[in-house]
């Protein structure tokens, strides 16, 4: 992306990456950022990061279409709101949770693909 002239002339450039500091929160990062860019010379001398850097993405989701009256359906959003996440989000996290325990009671569990799946189960319970 690149920015209009006017707007570049404001920003101060990193040239090491020592002159980064450490943030204590994103928001903290985000403002650094808006203050500052990486050098042109640095930004060429980066390579591609090794495999294990990034975390692994999420894995592919597949849509359905699911029909609910309007009343479950506001329940569902109002809940969802509540605690601070998407209705499809926390609609995801309750067939889950659902599905864990009906095997589980039929001697059937599975265990998750991910490590992300376990995390969303306890999150759900703790919730």
């Amino acid at each position: 992306m690149t920015m209009p002239a006017s707007r570049r002339r404001t920003l101060r450039v990193v040239s090491r990456l020592e002159e980064i500091p450490v943030f204590s929160s994103e928001a903290e990062e985000a403002a650094f950022w808006e203050r500052h860019e990486l050098s042109d010379e640095l930004l060429a001398g980066m390579g591609p990061l090794d495999e294990d850097v990034l975390p692994p993405p999420r894995p592919r989701t597949t849509p359905v279409a699911v029909r609910f009256d309007a009343s479950t359906l506001g329940r569902l959003k109002a809940l969802a709101a509540r605690r601070g996440k998407g209705y499809q989000t926390l609609l995801k996290e309750f067939v889950v949770e659902r599905l864990y325990e009906e095997e589980r009671r039929e001697g059937i569990v599975r265990r998750p693909r991910r490590e992300a799946t376990r995390r969303q189960v306890k999150r759900t319970r703790a919730g």
